[in-house]
């Protein structure tokens, strides 16, 4: 089988990579190994939240000179500053193509609130989601009877410190009771799927509508709209005050939701996705990638004009940390580690961690080497990159999405199009 790009990793970055070449007519496959990173994360997207000396970021665009001083390996300092604000913009424009519907900009970080109740600097969060600009005084904070991976009373001590009058409440929603008998199935996906059908709307209104007397506003967990966020507005509209969602724990409703629009974009563009496949050999030859066999194609082999490895961090194995060391197992990239295993990790467990640091070594074109030499058809984005702390940095989802439009303008550009 043979297409014009071939893209290892199913996750954000790989997707955002895949639509926007799809966009321009490119004949385009993404080999997905298992479940995608999104199911795991808030839903909301991170531009530059910190510099590596920990000084807070306001607005993301103007932070680049000193990030680029103080981290010149960091993705964004090989990629340029104005390369950064282009794919940024765009990166905008592209998700709302797949019709998510964000709040926010790349030009000033909002602050989102957390399901602790705190406040984190971000660049997009789901519309349902609430920031730090509501101006409420009152608000109720619903937890669902039964569900753990929700605490009301942690968001309303957090929210209660910035002067704003919080009470707690508890949703029983009889409905829920099988999931409930069962603690391991009893996870925000589930519950939404129950709580999506038309006939538990109207009970869950019900509910809502006996607590939303004496306060400005109501925050429930994230457990509607598996598909959209259509039951969360149709929701709102029959309530008296505005209904917020806070994430759960994953696996996420909303980091899921963003995960399956992206996916539908890419095969309504006609993308190719192999899901449950995995790489197990790689042919190269000429300094070029010729052939990628997988699991499920056996000894048929993959063959593309480029080859886009988009396989994540050590979460998703993209990287493997061994007792010889970090190492990137698909081609054997070189790759940017603190040498002594004993420097990966701080004792301080809240410290920034050098391990995440880790990574696949690129150029300012995000092309990797392997043993000094450079692949010309292999290209690396995502949290596979060295050089930056997606944690510390509150970057990773700009790092994905801004260097996968980087590499996508590339290949475009050389396939001959005029994006």
């Amino acid at each position: 089988m043979r297409f014009d790009s071939l893209i290892i990793g199913g996750g954000l970055a790989g997707l955002v990579c895949g639509i926007r070449l799809a966009e321009e007519g490119l004949r385009c496959a993404i080999i997905s190994r298992g479940q995608s990173a999104l199911h795991f994360s808030s839903g909301s997207l991170d531009l530059l939240a910190e510099l590596p000396d920990g000084t807070p970021v306001t607005s993301p665009l103007n932070a680049l000179e000193a990030l680029n001083k103080q981290a010149p390996e960091h993705p964004y300092s090989l990629m340029g500053a104005e390369n950064v604000r282009h794919f940024a913009a765009e990166s905008e424009a592209l998700l709302a193509r797949c019709h998510l519907n964000l709040q926010g900009s790349y030009q000033q970080n909002h602050q989102r609130i957390t399901p602790l109740g705190t406040q984190r600097a971000t660049w997009l969060s789901p519309e349902e989601i609430p920031t730090a600009t509501l101006g409420w005084k009152r608000i109720t904070v619903v937890g669902i009877a039964g569900f753990l991976d929700f605490q009301p009373e942690l968001v309303a001590g957090s929210l209660a410190e910035n002067h704003i009058e919080v009470r707690t409440a508890e949703l029983t929603l009889p409905a829920l009771d099988t999931l409930r008998n069962n603690p391991s199935e009893f996870r925000a996906a589930n519950i939404a799927r129950v709580l999506d059908m038309p006939e538990q709307q109207r009970l869950l209104i019900d509910e809502l509508k006996a607590l939303a007397i004496n306060t400005d506003g109501l925050f429930l967990p994230a457990c509607l709209g598996s598909e959209d966020s259509q039951t969360w507005q149709a929701i709102s509209r029959q309530l008296p005050c505005p209904l917020r969602l806070l994430p759960t724990l994953p696996p996420s409703v909303l980091g899921m939701r963003m995960h399956h629009q992206l996916r539908r974009r890419f095969l309504q563009l006609g993308g190719i996705m192999m899901p449950g496949d995995a790489v197990l050999r790689t042919q190269i030859e000429q300094q070029k990638v010729t052939a990628v066999f997988t699991r499920n194609h056996a000894e048929v082999p993959l063959q593309s004009n480029n080859v886009i490895l988009a396989s994540g961090s050590f979460f998703s194995n993209g990287l493997e940390a061994k007792f010889s060391g970090i190492r990137e197992p698909i081609f054997g990239l070189d790759i940017r580690a603190p040498e002594q295993r004993d420097a990966w990790c701080k004792e301080d467990f809240f410290s920034p961690q050098p391990y995440l640091q880790a990574g696949v070594i690129v150029d300012e074109h995000f092309q990797p080497r392997l043993n000094g030499q450079r692949i010309e058809n292999l290209y690396a984005i995502g949290s596979i990159l060295a050089g930056f702390d997606p944690i510390q940095q509150g970057c990773g989802a700009g790092v994905s999405m801004t260097g996968a439009l980087h590499v996508a303008r590339q290949i475009i550009d050389n396939h001959g199009g005029n994006a």
